[in-house]
């Protein structure tokens, strides 16, 4: 990727495309195209192809999606499926057809087994049954990256993908319903001044990386000559959901008690990332837990301060 191409990303409002748009400006690279969603449907495949013809891309980066938490995947597979699947095909598919010659896909370590190895590693993708609650999601996002796979592959084109851990940091979308753990904990302290009710026993362990890393491995990987078709991105440390509420309580500076609701699922026991490949290459996360998640409720303050804070 060179400063002077121009450079789409897809999903640019939000959390993860802000990110990058950030991390590009930060590194000299000013040719970037951005559209919203009123302005570019991204289901819809003529308008999607209409754009990629007419714009004359350089480098796509694929940051859009629908997503939420497991009670929104849960309750919705087949629409998580259907959007997914449609924004995966046509920003990958017009892409190729378009002539662009870079493409990164993101995606997520939900498209890895429920009961992968840990930590998972690349080779575990297809090797036994997803995760039901987000399988939809899943199902969708490997799609995507083996459409970059064989496009690669068919006609030498450097389409590659990034699998990241849960993210968070600014502009994440704090809906209680339907958000991730990490920013509806957030909202919880931050609202429930008395009591905050939690989903689960806790004993679930996760891995959290901090948007600004993500946009840093995008970088990486995209000023790389030849990288490898699929790499995870992650910080490598895991905490349990339990000690997750209490970093996030400490780091609101919350006094409420905790209520867990065990009726409720956990989702997969375990989910962290083998990183060792993108290591290997030289990049790693710099962003520690404590730090990040600092910097991620001084940005829902200021967020909610200004009216712009994502619900």
């Amino acid at each position: 990727m060179q400063k002077t191409d121009k450079i789409f990303v897809a999903g640019h409002r939000g959390m993860v495309g802000s990110a990058i748009c950030r991390a590009l400006k930060k590194n000299g690279y000013e040719n970037i195209v951005t559209r919203t969603h009123a302005e570019l449907d991204l289901l819809d495949t003529a308008k999607v192809r209409e754009f990629y013809q007419s714009e004359n891309i350089d480098v796509a980066i694929i940051a859009s999606a629908r997503v939420g938490g497991i009670g929104a995947n849960s309750a919705a597979n087949a629409l998580f499926l259907y959007e997914n699947e449609m924004i995966a095909l046509n920003t990958v598919w017009e892409a190729a057809n378009a002539g662009v010659k870079r493409l990164l896909f993101l995606g997520s370590t939900c498209i890895y087994p429920r009961m992968a190895p840990q930590p998972i590693p690349e080779s575990a993708l297809l090797t036994s049954e997803l995760e039901k609650t987000n399988e939809g999601y899943a199902l969708a996002k490997i799609s995507g990256l083996k459409l970059c796979e064989f496009l690669r592959r068919e006609k030498g084109l450097c389409y590659h993908s990034l699998m990241p851990t849960n993210l968070y940091g600014p502009g994440d979308n704090y809906n209680i319903e339907h958000g991730h753990v990490l920013p509806t904990l957030i909202r919880k302290f931050e609202t429930m001044k008395d009591e905050v009710v939690l989903w689960g026993t806790g004993s679930a362990k996760r891995e959290f990386l901090h948007v600004d890393d993500l946009a840093s491995a995008c970088l990486f990987s995209l000023e790389m000559e030849n990288p490898p078709d699929l790499m995870n991105v992650g910080s490598g440390e895991e905490i349990t959901i339990r000690e997750l509420v209490e970093a996030v309580k400490k780091a609101t500076g919350s006094t409420a008690r905790l209520v867990w609701d065990t009726t409720k699922p956990d989702g997969t026991p375990r989910k962290l990332c083998d990183t060792s490949l993108i290591r290997s290459l030289g990049w790693s996360s710099k962003i520690s837990l404590e730090e990040g998640l600092a910097k991620t409720v001084k940005a829902y303050r200021e967020e909610l301060a200004s009216g712009t804070l994502r619900t």
